[in-house]
């Protein structure tokens, strides 16, 4: 039977930066990736956070447009503050960009395949998949097995001990349009994120809208927290569009190009590793509930399980699950919880997120420290962000 020493399922951000790192260490590594060309399905507004190409070692020619803020919208008004600045790309550009990097460092990417199942044996884990080109099923057997499929992963079937019971329940169905206008938009439209949260008047259902800047188009589209008929979200998509058209390009010409998929915004897997297998990316419910965002998430799950297949190789420890798991919640697990709860916080009482955006809005230190990672913050930035969070809680309960 074939053999490798990592297999990774999967080469979006998680999948392909461990198939990178991995590689780059010494690490023989196989990656199963279900579409002919790596990236050309992915469906994301793909905004990326100030420094990732710096912090992954990607090229800058990957970058669009670099908007300098972020706006956040209600129902009643329009709050914004500095961020960064971020960086916007296409999931084509920065999946299959880190696909070609994790080829080059020797990894054996293996597109049109389809992953179908493992167990675990005496001397490794087999992985089973289809070999769409062939025809063929096929095994090989790793040490080490990295799941990372994106939010359609079905790991009660591989796993029962990474079933997650509300993981349906925490699905988002996203619609998205690429708008492609003849001429250029307004000139704000390109530096400024915007991020729409508001209650539906076709469904009463909370919406979570954007409209990313692109090179050349724009990413305009939404997520609801439920299964909805595709009709009803075209209209909700639609109606969208229109404000924004008549703000942003209002009487200028464009095509629009069409995608939609499953975003999580739930609560995190509680286990994400058990004998050799890892859980990385969206697959783990790593996606901050308030904005959406997972890439930077999946990204450094891809780092961690590069990392702890490296002490495999090398020796130093057996099995790259408990090491991964450890880091990966030590790294996530305490914020996203939080986000989470904050989210549902919110949309309860929808009027409070005017109170969270203004508080964002005046006081930048705190917007600042919020979009930062927990560890990188001192006591005193720690203590700064609790005292503000402790005022928004107080005001917010009043609403």
């Amino acid at each position: 039977m074939e053999s490798t020493e990592l297999l990774v399922v999967g080469c979006g951000p998680a999948g392909g930066t461990a198939a990178r790192e991995a590689a780059r260490r010494g690490v023989a590594t196989v990656v199963l990736e279900r579409d002919p060309v790596v990236g050309a399905k992915r469906v994301c507004a793909a905004g990326l956070r100030p420094g990732f190409c710096e912090d992954f070692d990607l090229p800058r020619s990957i970058v669009h447009l670099d908007p300098a803020t972020i706006s956040l919208s209600t129902a009643k008004a329009t709050y914004a503050f500095a961020m960064g600045p971020a960086h916007t790309t296409t999931r084509e550009e920065l999946d299959g960009t880190i696909g070609a990097l994790a080829q080059a460092e020797g990894a054996d990417i293996r597109t049109s395949t389809l992953f179908r199942g493992l167990r675990r044996e005496r001397d490794g884990i087999v992985v089973e998949y289809a070999d769409t080109r062939a025809g063929e099923r096929k095994t090989i057997r790793a040490r080490s097995v990295f799941l990372a499929q994106g939010s359609t992963a079905r790991l009660d079937d591989v796993d029962a001990r990474f079933g997650h019971p509300g993981w349906s329940a925490g699905l988002i169905t996203c619609f998205q349009y690429r708008v492609y206008p003849e001429r250029a938009a307004a000139p704000e439209t390109y530096a400024t994120l915007e991020m729409h949260y508001y209650v539906s008047r076709i469904s009463g259902r909370n919406v979570i809208a954007w409209m990313f800047p692109k090179r050349d188009h724009l990413s305009i589209g939404l997520g609801i927290q439920a299964k909805i008929a595709g009709s009803e979200l075209r209209a909700e998509l639609d109606a969208f569009l229109a404000t924004v058209e008549r703000r942003l390009f209002a009487g200028i010409p464009y095509t629009v190009r069409e995608e939609g998929n499953l975003l999580y915004g739930g609560l995190p897997r509680e286990r994400i590793g058990a004998d050799g297998v890892m859980v990385g990316g969206t697959a783990a419910g790593l996606v901050d509930a308030t904005t959406g965002e997972g890439i930077h998430e999946a990204a450094v799950t891809g780092r961690l399980a590069a990392e702890a297949a490296g002490e495999v190789h090398v020796g130093r420890i057996a099995d790259a699950a408990p090491r991964y798991e450890r880091a990966v919640k030590n790294a996530f697990y305490g914020r996203l919880r939080r986000r989470q709860r904050l989210m549902t916080f919110l949309e309860r009482k929808p009027a409070r997120f005017d109170v969270l955006f203004r508080q964002l809005e005046t006081t930048p230190r705190f917007a600042q420290l919020l979009q930062g990672d927990r560890s990188k913050l001192s006591r005193w930035d720690r203590m700064y962000a609790y005292a503000q969070a402790m005022k928004f809680s107080l005001t917010a309960l009043r609403v």
